[in-house]
């Protein structure tokens, strides 16, 4: 079948080609004709740059997609044709789904629902920290991630604090509910957040920049024996400086004795539950979390509004406008924040 793919051929190069593509589904495949697709800035954005050595050029980008199944391999029980589901594929008219494949609630608007992809990579930061209902939570940076990542925080019943120096990311942050912001260009960022928590810090800083130069600021505003939570992915970005303070917030406990923990959504396994285990195998991997249990709270939480994704979307744009958005998020960041492929037009 002709496939029609978005591709990076060389550095700071986007296309959109037409490929014949063997779409027969091995045994455990499901095969989607896209609806949408979503673009994960940070990540996408270093591939393009030639920054991630993992995506070698030329590169087919792409990180989540909501498709109608048009066929599954025998293997596949629990996804027929018709179904409409959350998958990880590249950006293109139509894709395998060969990692996860998680059911749309019913009525559930594909251009809001691909949004739950991007939730999964912020929902880490709740899941790894000890934050509990009434804990206060600053989030550093609110693309995507990180405004995501504190509307979870909140639902959880925690106090957030959201930080970001692109004023169109914090007045996007307050319609998703988040009142509480911090315009990093126009204050003093340390004593904004001890100002809004009598000068207590925050019991949990969360890095959702991908900038390591955050990681000199978060312990700065996290309260005595707090957590920092690094959630943005740096893709090799150099920071000079001198890391002795650092350390010594880290280490000592009259300088705060501050936990930095990493939050990588992949730190969890894939499916819920492993059929090909023994149920005493099951319980050894102890882990109560999975990649596929968080897609389905997440495309929940969009389905019942709790979850505000509309705010987000500032460009559903046709695939021939790849180009154009993918140097709109690198130039105009003020501009461009949520950014989802409508694939819905393509030819079946």
């Amino acid at each position: 079948m002709l496939v029609r793919q978005v591709v990076f051929p060389r550095a700071n190069e986007v296309q959109l080609e037409e490929v014949e593509v063997d779409l027969t589904p091995a045994e455990n495949e499901i095969v989607i004709r896209t609806l949408t697709t979503i673009v994960s800035a940070g990540t996408e954005l270093a591939c393009l740059a030639g920054l991630a050595d993992w995506a070698p050029f030329p590169f087919r980008p792409g990180y989540g997609a909501v498709g109608e199944v048009i066929a599954v391999g025998s293997n596949v029980k629990e996804i027929k044709v018709g179904d409409i589901i959350l998958t990880n594929s590249n950006h293109a008219s139509h894709a395998k789904a060969r990692v996860i494949a998680v059911k749309v609630p019913e009525g559930l608007d594909p251009v809001k629902a691909v949004f739950a992809r991007m939730a999964n990579v912020s929902i880490t930061a709740l899941r790894v920290s000890d934050a509990e209902l009434g804990d206060r939570v600053a989030v550093i940076g609110l693309g995507l991630v990180g405004n995501l990542a504190a509307q979870l925080f909140q639902i959880a019943g925690c106090d957030v604090i959201g930080l970001d120096k692109v004023s169109k990311r914090l007045e996007v942050a307050k319609l998703c509910g988040i009142e509480k912001i911090v315009n990093t260009e126009e204050v003093d960022p340390v004593q904004a957040v001890m100002d809004l928590t009598e000068g207590k810090g925050c019991e949990v800083v969360v890095d959702a920049t991908g900038n390591p130069a955050a990681t000199l600021l978060a312990p700065k505003l996290a309260a005595k024996y707090g957590e920092v939570i690094l959630l943005g992915s740096y893709f090799g970005r150099k920071l000079e400086a001198n890391v002795t303070e650092l350390l010594e917030q880290i280490h000592l406990s009259g300088h705060g004795c501050i936990t930095f923990k990493g939050a990588h959504e992949w730190r969890y396994p894939v499916k819920e539950s492993r059929e090909d285990l023994l149920p005493i195998e099951r319980n050894a991997h102890l882990y109560k979390h999975s990649y596929e249990r968080n897609a389905k709270i997440n495309l929940q939480l969009i389905a019942e509004g709790k979850l505000k994704v509309e705010p987000l979307l500032t460009h559903l744009v046709k695939p021939e406008q790849c180009a154009e958005v993918y140097f709109g998020l690198r130039d105009k960041p003020a501009e461009y924040i949520g950014v989802v492929f409508d694939w819905r037009s393509e030819a079946t």
